[in-house]
């Protein structure tokens, strides 16, 4: 893992290990206080309904990223600042969102990485539905529960 003195770089990171690593080719935002961050990977698959991701942020991160697929959609949030505060006070590294995030000036403050598509006011529904480490694939890459995760300003690498 790496420390805020000493971060890894994916584009050096891709250029030592190109066949142990796949690049998500999606362009995210960097939206959160830390530019670089890494960590073993969690998982949630759900759409326009942040409960799921709620109740796992509030839980020890033990400095692991979560990835959400929240299917691309950018018409309601799937977290907001408190939660992203609850993820910083229970040890995750960083969060990575297929969809949005809403509270971007709060969350770019806060000392965790957070990669997402964009933001929108709208809260999600918190119903609950939704599936918890499950292997995710996000443009064409498969990302396993456990998989190491790399992120920087220049994207995204995940362990094969």
């Amino acid at each position: 893992m790496n420390s805020p003195a000493n971060p890894i770089n994916t584009a050096d990171l891709y250029d030592e290990r190109a066949e142990e690593v796949e690049s998500i080719s999606l362009q995210f935002q960097d939206l959160g206080g830390m530019s670089h961050f890494n960590g073993p990977v969690r998982t949630i698959k759900c759409f326009e309904d942040n409960a799921l991701v709620k109740t796992i942020l509030a839980t020890p991160g033990e400095g692991a990223v979560l990835v959400v697929d929240g299917y691309g959609s950018l018409r309601t949030a799937l977290m907001g600042d408190m939660i992203a505060e609850s993820a910083v006070a229970n040890g995750w590294a960083g969060v990575v969102i297929n969809g949005a995030i809403r509270d971007r000036v709060a969350i770019a403050k806060l000392p965790l990485g957070v990669k997402a598509l964009g933001s929108n006011p709208k809260k999600s529904s918190k119903v609950g539905r939704g599936e918890v480490d499950i292997a995710l694939v996000i443009d064409g890459v498969h990302i396993e529960p456990g998989n190491l995760i790399y992120c920087d300003p220049d994207g995204i690498l995940v362990e094969r």
